[in-house]
């Protein structure tokens, strides 16, 4: 039997909830809540095994509270705001699964709750696309970092520059002018002007705009 926790601050919509699920011989809801504060207390005494969670709630939200729900229980959120940043942000903090209002029904909420007790996920539409999407752009993300890495591995290895030019190119790459790069250095702006000096020698550019881009590989 999953015992289940229902957390929405609209007590027509845990009805409906409770309806849906209680044509299964598997599934038992031992409580509701009303706000985030509430389904914490809930959790902590009852242990439920997945929790069913909504969004917009007064006192605590669901997005303020799911970290810590989940550290207590398996979290479905269950929500009719479908904004790909929050979608995200929940699975983030460690919902298992995003369920849209109106994308699904009650045999497809039996199954995700059962999925979510045996440790899988359950995403509506909307919600899988979102994820897809953010892993698209972690991946876009990893790609640029390995490209960068590999600009600069292969600029190192060209234009020989010393760990100390390497840094002062890195805080000028930042945008900052001598006397900062020589306070975050603990340097004097005159040994600033002569790593500088170097480093456009050694990269052969002429100007402080020219040596970045040649550094980052864009030039």
């Amino acid at each position: 039997m999953t015992d289940v926790l229902i957390v929405d601050d609209n007590p027509i919509v845990r009805a409906a909830l409770r309806d849906f699920l209680a044509g299964s011989d598997e599934v038992r809801v031992v409580g509701e809540a009303a706000d985030g504060r509430e389904a914490l207390a809930a959790a902590r005494r009852l242990r439920p095994a997945v929790t069913l969670l909504d969004h917009r709630m007064p006192i605590a939200d669901g997005l303020s509270v799911v970290a810590e729900l989940t550290t207590l229980s398996t979290v479905l959120v269950l929500t009719s705001d479908a904004d790909q940043d929050l979608i995200r942000t929940m699975l983030r903090a460690g919902a298992r699964g995003y369920l849209v209002h109106g994308e699904f029904d009650p045999p497809e909420l039996l199954h995700a709750v059962r999925a979510a007790a045996a440790g899988y996920g359950w995403l509506s539409p909307v919600a899988a696309s979102a994820a897809a999407s953010a892993l698209r752009e972690q991946v876009s993300r990893e790609r640029a970092e390995q490209d960068q890495l590999a600009r600069h591995n292969r600029a190192r290895a060209r234009y020989r520059l010393t760990h100390r030019e390497e840094d002062v190119l890195t805080l000028l790459s930042e945008g900052l002018p001598n006397a900062a790069i020589a306070r975050r250095l603990a340097l004097t702006e005159k040994t600033v002007k002569n790593h500088l000096n170097h480093i456009f020698t050694k990269l052969c550019v002429g100007s402080r705009t020219e040596a970045v881009l040649r550094w980052s590989g864009r030039e």
